[in-house]
């Protein structure tokens, strides 16, 4: 199970919301690079890069800090937030990002993600699912759709989408425990879908319960930041989960 930590980015700086809200952000780093240096340094090898401001402006607004991230660590990146545009695609690309993720695109302008799949491939591109009460949530989770996840995700399954990121808006940074049954249930459902799990980790405790559910990976945001989960409590649990 891959360990994924997640910066997000608003005015150039780390920052994190509670259940998506923008009112309740909170600042913990001013310098996202040097949190991602400390990342790479640990012994992690893939990162979740989400410009809050880009999903807002609806394209991408902090390519700069993709790029000395890119520059200066070894870290592959999932980069999310603003791709709107094969324009969008193509900068997040030129800078560096490993994967783009796309979320509120694949909702919105399902033809153009859909060539997107088409032109990068399953490994270059991610489809973030965003979930309210069941249902997908887009556009920074400011407004949610009728489809429900598991029928969203099988429809993009069957064009073939491998891997998406399923948040639980009501469960991120809440430090509340992952939404295990939901992914229980599209790893039943969906057999050959990567899941990246995303909302509520707090403690090595819910790393394990995730592994034995067997997602693909897990993004891990605010438990760092706030110090219920050390750098060094998560490069031992990633060398015992290797052996």
């Amino acid at each position: 199970m891959e360990i994924i930590p997640a910066i997000d980015l608003i005015d150039g700086r780390c920052v994190r919301l509670t259940k998506g809200d923008f009112a309740t952000s909170k600042t913990y780093h001013e310098d996202p690079v040097a949190v991602a240096r400390l990342y790479d340094q640990a012994g992690i090898r893939r990162l979740h890069l989400v410009d809050l401001d880009g999903a807002r402006a609806r394209k991408i607004v902090n390519h700069g800090i993709l790029q000395k991230i890119a520059e200066q660590t070894n870290l592959q990146i999932d980069f999310g937030g603003g791709v709107q545009s094969d324009r969008d695609i193509e900068l997040a690309f030129s800078c560096g990002a490993s994967h783009i993720t796309g979320g509120s695109i694949a909702v919105k302008n399902r033809r153009l993600f859909l060539t997107w799949l088409k032109r990068y491939g399953s490994e270059k591109i991610i489809l973030g699912a965003d979930t309210y009460s069941g249902k997908i949530a887009i556009h920074g989770w400011q407004e949610t759709e009728s489809m429900d996840i598991i029928s969203f995700l099988r429809a993009y399954q069957t064009k073939g989408i491998r891997q998406t990121i399923c948040t639980d808006v009501s469960k991120d940074g809440a430090l509340a425990g992952p939404a295990c049954e939901l992914y229980q249930e599209i790893i039943r459902q969906l057999p050959g879908l990567r899941v990246i799990a995303s909302g509520g980790v707090s403690s090595i405790a819910d790393l394990k319960q995730l592994a034995e559910i067997g997602v693909h990976g897990v993004i891990i945001g605010k438990a760092i930041y706030e110090g219920n989960i050390s750098l060094q409590a998560l490069a031992d649990f990633m060398q015992m989960s290797s052996h």
